[in-house]
């Protein structure tokens, strides 16, 4: 079994203060209902299945420390439309259900921020799409075509009004949305998982082994020290649920990487032209994402790589490459700065499917999953979690017919070496077309 195994050096978790120490599980134990992953979906789903089942005991485990994975990793936007490839669905009722999805997700962690005061500079910030070039252009062209289409608010932003905002002129022009928020993503999962309800209990560094079915008994898990059964498994594993024996040739094991300057000092702020607090995405979904945080750091995220073995597929040299490549993708946008260094370079991996179909549902008898957010973790893990819980306490609503109306089965993917041949390929065609957006 491949185990999460995430480098050291995430910036959005190195800047917190240190977390308190973890509660490992060392001792069997016996549960009503148990989580596995405690990202997003995994925090979410703990904790409906706690409000749906106050008496029950409701675990929630996790192979490393909350917000050391994926959910700590990502560019920290919690985006209400569709994603690029959803919106390209002709089906108009389809992504409205997906717009639902998103924005009461945003909803949950709005209300959650506010009730339990989480220190995460969780902003309703909006998120700008910008284009550099000629290339980006034509897609942002194509995204406000896709708004109109949906009936849904957009601007454009150009020129001097455009560099105000970003404190550089390296972007022709930018479409603005807004519905999003921003956030510091490990600080908020942490958060979360410290205003659990009573009748969750998080054990982390625990990495699971083993899973079965046992006569009569419900399911188990099985880690170096413990076991667990519980009646209803829920695992919200990304794209470490092939480990599992779930999925295993439907997913795509895909890691983008970061880098996070040190705060901008008083003389380099006087020297900024722009505001503070604000995301923006390519227009060329392989171009870079750029972010100027509430605390003045600027994050620079591109570079994607096909990640068979999690972090372990990604040698020290490579990383050392891709804070470089990231260093010159700064300095076009911010020369003046050139003397500020990069604090943190760091890589996380997602499963994105072929077919761009997020898997929610039942995978056997008592056993249930969300798995594939196709790079949308914050929104996506969000929701889905809450509904995995309702679906697995046979509660109905609304929104959970949504769920299941806009899901389905990832496509499966060509045998190796097949598939890693066709992933590299893909990744490396697309940075070549992009190169001018980066």
């Amino acid at each position: 079994m491949n185990l999460p195994c995430d480098d050291a050096s995430s910036g959005w978790y190195r800047i917190l203060p240190e977390p308190s120490p973890p509660l490992e599980l060392t001792q069997d134990i016996k549960a009503d209902f148990a989580v596995v992953g405690a990202g997003f979906a995994g925090l979410s789903a703990a904790r409906q299945l706690a409000l749906n089942h106050p008496e029950a005991v409701v675990i929630l485990i996790d192979a490393q420390s909350v917000g050391e994975g994926a959910s700590g990793r990502n560019s920290g936007f919690a985006i209400d439309l569709p994603h690029k490839f959803a919106l390209e669905n002709p089906d108009k009722q389809f992504k409205q259900r997906l717009l639902r999805l998103n924005r009461s997700a945003i909803e949950q962690l709005d209300l959650l921020v506010k009730q339990f005061k989480i220190d995460c500079y969780w902003s309703a910030a909006g998120k700008y799409q910008g284009a550099v070039g000629e290339r980006g252009q034509v897609f942002l062209s194509h995204f406000a075509n896709l708004m109109d289409q949906l009936g849904e608010p957009y601007e454009w932003v150009k020129g001097e009004q455009l560099d105000s905002v970003l404190g550089t002129s390296y972007y022709r022009e930018a479409i603005y949305t807004p519905g999003g928020y921003l956030m510091q993503p490990a600080a908020l999962v942490r958060g979360l998982a410290r205003h659990l309800p009573e009748n969750v209990r998080l054990f982390e560094n625990s990495p699971v082994l083993e899973w079965g079915q046992e006569p009569t008994k419900g399911c188990f898990l099985r880690t170096a020290k413990a076991k667990v059964l519980t009646d209803k498994l829920i695992f919200t594993t990304s794209i470490y649920t092939r480990e599992f024996g779930f999925l295993k040739n439907r997913l795509l094991p895909i890691a983008t990487f970061a880098s996070l300057t040190r705060p901008l000092n008083e003389a380099e702020q006087a020297t900024f032209t722009g505001q503070y607090n604000w995301g923006l995405t390519p227009a060329d979904h392989a171009g870079t994402t750029l972010r100027m945080t509430a605390d003045k750091r600027i994050i620079v995220r591109n570079t994607y790589r096909y990640a068979p073995r999690y972090g372990k597929s990604i040698s020290q040299s490579e990383r050392d490459k891709i804070a470089r490549s990231h260093a010159q993708s700064f300095l076009r946008r911010y020369p003046q700065f050139g003397h500020v260094p990069f604090e943190y370079t760091w890589g996380g991996t997602y499963a994105i499917s072929r077919n761009f179909t997020n898997f929610f549902g039942q995978l056997a008898p008592n056993v249930y999953a969300s798995a594939c957010d196709n790079g949308v973790g914050v929104t996506w893990g969000t929701i889905s979690g809450r509904l995995l819980a309702d679906l697995a306490c046979g509660k109905n609503s609304d929104l959970l017919a949504d769920i299941q109306a806009v899901t389905g089965m990832p496509s499966l993917n060509p045998p190796e070496p097949l598939s890693a041949w066709g992933a590299r390929s893909r990744i490396f065609l697309a940075a070549r077309q992009s190169q001018g957006e980066l």
